[in-house]
């Protein structure tokens, strides 16, 4: 297949956690071209994965660096001609403590990576996202079940649950804004990845209970066929989890 014929993804973060997860799944498909942003583009876990798989071009993206963002565009434009799908999964989450006592750089970073991120990628990108040649381009968002204010879940992380609630916000602005774009915001689960067990362990438990597997799968049911009259402007779950477990949300949705 030429460039023309395959469904091209960017997706951010991808040299490790979710992100890593979703470029592996999707390059592992047969129509597929997968452009792994990550800070650190030469990453170990990137190379095996483009040795793996010819159809991976690992590039450098660094959440909120416009320059980065820009140059990134910039090569996917060159390599492939066009973008389809970007799942913005890039994020932090670095401290966990009370309100009173969190340091407002703490804020500040996680508003940077997690929201202003948002901002820088999406300017850099629509004007080629938009001219998907599917008429269905789609931004996705990795949310956070921590997001949901009529779901709240308290885990004493309020720098990065208003990061990603914010986030959200932007979800619904581009979907107003873009009669063509589909926007989610998607639910990941609680991943057993260095990031989701460490929040695990901050909040006294052994790990994190969702499998990377069981994420990636439920997060590409929301992408995978999406419409901007079912799917769009909406908080997915990445499946409806009824196990009961305080964090678990039983619904598709995820109330914002």
């Amino acid at each position: 297949m030429s460039p023309s014929d395959k469904i091209v993804y960017l997706i951010s973060g991808a040299n490790r956690g979710i992100g890593y997860g979703l470029a592996a799944a999707i390059a592992a498909r047969p129509n597929t071209i997968v452009f792994a942003g990550a800070r650190d583009p030469a990453a170990q876990s990137l190379k095996d994965l483009a040795a793996k798989h010819s159809n991976v071009h690992p590039v450098k993206l660094t959440s909120a660096d416009q320059a980065d963002n820009e140059a990134a565009i910039a090569e996917i434009q060159k390599t492939a001609g066009r973008l389809d799908v970007i799942i913005a999964n890039a994020g932090i989450s670095n401290h966990y403590g009370t309100l009173a006592t969190t340091p407002l750089s703490q804020f500040k970073d996680h508003w940077e990576v997690n929201t202003l991120g948002i901002v820088v990628l999406f300017q850099a990108v629509h004007e080629l996202l938009l001219a998907s040649p599917t008429g269905a381009p789609t931004f996705a968002l990795i949310s956070t079940g921590g997001a949901s204010m009529a779901r709240y879940f308290h885990i004493q992380a309020a720098a990065y649950g208003s990061s990603k609630a914010a986030a959200n916000f932007l979800v619904k602005v581009l979907d107003a804004e873009h009669p063509s774009l589909i926007t989610m915001a998607i639910n990941p689960g609680w991943v057993a990845t260095d990031m989701g067990n460490a929040g695990a362990e901050a909040n006294g438990m052994p790990a994190a209970p969702v499998t990377l597997d069981d994420s990636v799968k439920g997060i590409m049911s929301r992408i995978d066929g999406a419409t901007k009259e079912k799917s769009s402007g909406r908080f997915w779950n990445f499946y409806a989890d009824k196990s009961g477990r305080p964090w678990d949300i039983e619904t598709e949705e995820v109330p914002w």
